[in-house]
């Protein structure tokens, strides 16, 4: 299912006994703009440490009018015994290495696929598989983990010029990929919300706090219309995907999927 960041900010988070607080912001990283971590606001509890939880541990999304919370598949005791981060320290391999092998849990920048050497977020661990060779190989395709609080606010650069802002991120929260970009154009086409999909970036410059797509600002401007969340369905996707001429994200991942596990006649 899809949803945006902004409606998951402030969920309830639930471990396995207690709760731990509420969702802060997440970390996501530059190579397959996937979800690699939830930040967590735990008030008085950790107070001089970034609590980070993997989407590994993360369960099913409450998004009930009257319970909105998020559960975490780990004790409380689990989550202070983990690596410590500090508050104001970025997320180092050297940090991930161990927050992963403290979990034991596969590494998702050993391989070539958004989760490692799988295509999908596989949460049981007899399916799990492990590389030699990707593990070699990672270090040539490094990468880095960015805030989407950072993100939020940077300008977006069509072809022949701005056309608006990143406003918010349209997230997966089956395989935790980044499907969209939220757009606010409100400079130049009042009350206008576009999406655009990481797989159209041609790249992005983190210094000047930009994403450029090769599209022209008419091409974004007529493209199918964003306005509520409730419109996030798979038809609207199609939409969408058929007028920028692009196969849709489903279809590829799919018969990734299908070639990494497949069915047994």
């Amino acid at each position: 299912m899809l949803c945006t960041v902004k409606t998951l900010k402030g969920y309830t988070l639930n471990s396995l006994d207690g709760e731990i607080g509420r969702v802060k912001e997440f970390y996501f990283d530059d190579r397959h703009w996937t979800i690699r971590y939830l930040v967590a606001n735990t008030g008085t509890w950790l107070v001089e440490r970034q609590v980070l939880i993997s989407p590994y541990a993360l369960g099913a999304i409450n998004k009930s009018v009257f319970e909105q919370q998020i559960g975490i598949n780990l004790t409380k005791e689990q989550i202070q015994n983990s690596p410590s981060l500090g508050s104001d320290k970025p997320v180092s391999r050297q940090f991930e290495e161990n927050y992963f092998g403290y979990y034991d849990w596969p590494i998702y920048w050993h391989g070539p696929s958004r989760w490692g050497t799988s295509p999908i977020l596989v949460h049981d661990r007899e399916k799990w598989k492990t590389s030699t060779q990707a593990e070699e190989s990672s270090s040539a395709r490094d990468h880095h983990l960015r805030s989407t609080n950072e993100v939020n606010g940077y300008h977006i650069e069509a072809e022949d010029g701005v056309i608006g802002h990143v406003e918010d991120f349209v997230i997966d929260d089956e395989t935790w990929a980044i499907r969209y970009l939220m757009v606010n154009t409100h400079n130049f086409w009042p009350g206008r919300k576009v999406l655009i999909s990481p797989q159209w970036i041609e790249r992005v410059s983190w210094g000047q706090s930009k994403v450029f797509v090769n599209l022209s600002r008419e091409t974004i401007k007529r493209s199918p219309e964003y306005t509520e969340e409730f419109l996030l369905t798979r038809d609207y996707e199609t939409e969408l995907h058929q007028y920028y001429k692009r196969q849709g994200y489903w279809i590829d991942e799919q018969l990734e999927t299908d070639r990494e596990y497949p069915v047994a006649d």
